[in-house]
């Protein structure tokens, strides 16, 4: 529970940083500019509508500032179009043949789904910089109260996941969720890589993606 506590606290700390040091920032100097511009008005339009002309760019500004903050948190094909399009638009960035076997009778939560989408990221990433495989087939499904996602490369195998900081890292994005990581990765291959993360299904569908 420390360490689910701690993660969370750690990116409550990371998100209220980059708030106070983007958007944050940006919308007190619009305000401090939409002020002066007020007080201008009368007396000169000109350097008042300068001031509303340079407060319409901050507010652009902070715009994407948001923007791009709301990525960090969850990725847009995640947010806008469901976990099962996510995954296989990773797969379709991978630069290793990849075959996706995708079966959710519903949709995931978005915060659950960020975290397996993060974690398949990863596991895809580690695939193609280090197994020398040709071949990775993601497996995604929900069984017995728990999102399921399976990654199977045919590389050399030998894979630590105490070697890097990657896989920690997701392991303690999962932890949040009360999910698990495991891995098996003899020498020779396959590598196998398993994410469990407890959680309930909603928007049943009338078939998988």
């Amino acid at each position: 529970m420390g360490l689910v506590i701690g993660t969370a606290a750690a990116e409550l700390r990371r998100i209220e940083r980059d708030l106070h040091d983007g958007a944050q920032a940006r919308l007190v100097a619009l305000g401090m500019s939409l002020q002066a511009a007020e007080k201008l008005f009368r007396a000169s339009p000109d350097a008042a509508l300068a001031l509303i002309s340079e407060a319409k760019e901050t507010s652009s500004r902070a715009l994407a500032d948001l923007r791009d903050l709301v990525r960090g948190i969850y990725p847009p094909v995640l947010a806008d179009r469901g976990l099962c399009d996510a995954i296989k638009a990773l797969a379709l960035d991978t630069p290793l043949h990849t075959v996706v076997d995708v079966d959710l009778p519903g949709e995931v939560d978005t915060p659950v789904g960020s975290a397996v989408y993060f974690a398949v990221a990863e596991v895809l990433a580690n695939a193609a910089k280090h197994s020398g495989a040709r071949t990775v087939r993601v497996q995604l499904g929900h069984q017995d109260g728990a999102l399921r996602a399976q990654i199977t490369d045919d590389g050399a195998g030998g894979a630590d996941p105490g070697s890097g900081t990657g896989l920690r890292g997701v392991e303690r994005r999962l932890a949040t969720f009360d999910g698990i990581l495991a891995v098996s990765s003899p020498p020779g291959g396959p590598t196998i890589v398993v994410i469990e993360v407890p959680c309930a299904l909603s928007s049943p569908k009338t078939s998988s993606c």
